[in-house]
């Protein structure tokens, strides 16, 4: 017969066996939450509704979102003049709430149906995705495109043969540099092959403050520039204060493009590049590029 001293030990190494386990099961998974190579993409557009972005469209007070030009439907952001009897240049765009500098966007994007008939003619299948965008809040009610460098979007009808790039790059009251020149032309071309009718397209921006932007598809890069700064023409209606001409742009807003072409966009996602680079830090990231060591988190769980 065993003897309650025996019953005790046995009992007391069965609780020690499982909280060895149970010590071991949580630090496997706290391993796995703060591993430094595992990249925290963010999904920035929730697929139900537009919380967490702000339309501004020319002609229009900053929120009004005039005949629901930009909506959401099955998880997609719409950009659509069903309900327009004009566009009317009403120049549009949807701005992500956060102020950004170091980061990769990744979305998908694919044109639908027709341009209004009274949008000019540079706007058939165009779109794109303003970075470095100025606040929206301060662009007057008349201003048609904030001061920004545009990852232009452009496609071609599924019968043309005709050869078009996408993910170029426009400059509304920017300019920018390549190869150590200032770029004169106001959209300049990438290397990027045609996609034709409504097929999506998955494309990234890898943004590095002033430094550099990148324009990637499928993990080639199709365009890349640098120094990013104010200047330049295009944008009409401005305030005069917050165009100030020769200012390198080092951080500034995400805004989804609407000037007349239906388009869509989906999996609108963002990987910050910005944060911890100390490997002492629990919240440690090996791919940061940029040192911001304020947000380290020591002996705790890691920061969201």
């Amino acid at each position: 017969m065993e003897t309650p001293r025996n019953v005790c030990r046995r009992a007391l190494s069965a609780q020690v066996s499982r909280l060895a386990s149970l010590f071991l099961l949580l630090s496997i998974a706290a391993l796995a939450q703060n591993d430094p190579d595992r990249k925290d993409w963010a999904s920035i557009f929730n697929g139900k509704n537009l919380d967490g972005w702000t339309i501004k469209l020319a002609h229009h007070d900053l929120g009004d979102n005039y005949r629901d030009t930009f909506r959401v439907e099955d998880g997609i952001i719409k950009v659509s003049y069903d309900k327009y009897d004009e566009f009317g240049a009403r120049f549009g765009h949807a701005y992500y709430q956060e102020k950004l500098s170091y980061y990769i966007l990744s979305l998908e994007y694919r044109f639908v149906g027709e341009m209004m008939k009274d949008a000019p003619a540079y706007v058939r299948i165009n779109s794109g995705v303003m970075v470095h965008s100025q606040a929206p809040e301060t662009m007057p009610k008349e201003q048609n495109f904030p001061i920004s460098v545009e990852a232009q979007f452009l496609g071609e009808t599924a019968g043309s043969t005709a050869e078009r790039h996408t993910m170029n790059v426009c400059t509304p009251g920017t300019e920018i540099f390549m190869k150590g020149e200032m770029v004169k032309a106001h959209c300049t071309p990438s290397t990027s092959k045609t996609y034709r009718g409504d097929q999506w397209v998955k494309v990234e921006v890898e943004v590095l403050g002033s430094e550099r932007v990148r324009h990637i598809i499928d993990g080639e890069t199709v365009l890349q520039f640098e120094k990013p700064q104010i200047g330049g023409g295009v944008v009409t209606g401005f305030d005069p204060a917050v165009k100030k001409d020769g200012m390198l742009l080092s951080e500034g807003y995400i805004a989804l493009q609407a000037e007349g072409q239906p388009v869509e966009f989906r999996n609108v996602q963002l990987l910050q590049l910005s944060g911890c680079m100390d490997p002492k830090a629990s919240n440690y990231k090996s791919y940061y590029v940029h040192r911001d060591d304020a947000k380290c988190v020591f002996g705790g769980a890691a920061a969201r």
